[in-house]
């Protein structure tokens, strides 16, 4: 791990990281040094880099979330972690919180106690409310996600239902959500069934993508292994052995959430993702299915309650504040 040192001026602070595997270094700064300069551009601090040694200077408190977040992209480095742009900036929000230390950085290169592996990634968390929410995705039998986009609501469920379906746990994962945008007119689209909703189940073809082999999503489609459905078509269906999840559940009425929770079957687990202050459907929040559901069975054994904020979202940073100010006072 990094050797540090330091010194202080004033109110500004030096702290130099000496790091003891120089052959990783390009990785840990990223092409053109761009993870430097994100935590720069976050945090307010001055980074130099020279060799395997790292100056930084700026206000105490940052150099140590800078020092925090350098060594915890090391450490991932090391355990040949994909460092991407948006890995960083989760890097450092979580930066900010300290109880997640323990968790998501270990200095003798160990796994983090928290994740999910499937064939093509291994996904830890990347926001605060992702470490409760992964523990519940293995180990309840039914999740409410509720958030606004981009906090991982639905991509990490889609995750965990490829890693329990490779293994075995479960034997079919169905995929489903709400076509409320084509409403009546979904029957007038061309195309078989599949064709249909595939507009609208976007999403989670591409989460199926990141963490399977696109010939091993294709077979198991065709197999049966891979459902993916419109919510209507889970109408009298006893779901048993499988994964099943909904998205954008905000957008079904308190009838078709009761049908949907209803199809819950012998050793299956349920998801149901959504964010109660996006709902389309006519009535509004008011006659949201999800809203509904939450409030009647908040507390009932056997059914968590995950709720993702702005500080969660593991988009562009400014996706995060664009969701405060719509959502804020002034809203």
């Amino acid at each position: 791990m990094a050797k540090k040192a330091q010194a202080q001026a004033g109110d500004m602070s030096r702290l130099e990281i000496t790091f003891d595997r120089p052959h990783l270094i390009n990785t840990v700064f990223g092409e053109f040094d761009r993870n430097l300069v994100a935590i720069e551009n976050r945090l307010g601090v001055y980074i130099s880099a020279r060799g395997n040694r790292v100056q930084i200077e700026g206000e105490a408190g940052a150099i140590a979330r800078a020092r925090d977040v350098l060594n915890d992209i090391y450490s991932r480095v090391m355990r040949s972690e994909e460092i991407d742009p948006e890995a960083v900036q989760a890097i450092i929000s979580m930066s900010a919180e300290p109880t997640l230390d323990g968790i998501l950085r270990k200095d003798d290169g160990g796994a983090p106690e928290v994740m999910i592996r499937t064939r093509k990634k291994t996904l830890v968390p990347r926001s605060a409310t992702q470490v409760p929410y992964m523990h519940a995705l293995a180990r309840d039998e039914i999740i409410f996600a509720l958030g606004p986009a981009g906090t991982g609501k639905t991509y990490l469920a889609v995750a965990q239902a490829v890693a329990m379906l490779i293994t075995g746990a479960v034997d079919r994962l169905i995929l489903s959500r709400p076509a409320v945008e084509a409403g009546e007119r979904l029957g007038f689209l061309p195309g078989d069934m599949k064709e249909k909703v595939d507009p609208y189940l976007r999403p989670i073809y591409d989460a199926l993508h990141d963490t399977l082999p696109v010939e091993q999503v294709e077979r198991r489609i065709a197999s049966g292994e891979i459902e993916i459905a419109p919510l209507a078509f889970m109408r009298g269906r006893t779901l048993s052995d499988a994964f099943i999840i909904l998205d954008e559940a905000q957008n079904t009425t308190p009838a078709q959430m009761k049908m949907f929770l209803t199809r819950f079957g012998m050793n299956s687990r349920m998801v149901i993702c959504g964010d109660p202050n996006q709902v389309d459907i006519p009535g509004g929040a008011t006659y949201s299915g999800l809203n509904d559901a939450v409030q009647r069975l908040e507390g009932v054994e056997g059914i968590t309650t995950i709720r993702f904020n702005s500080s969660d979202v593991v988009r562009h940073p400014l996706v995060g504040r664009i969701v405060d100010a719509y959502e804020g006072p002034n809203a």
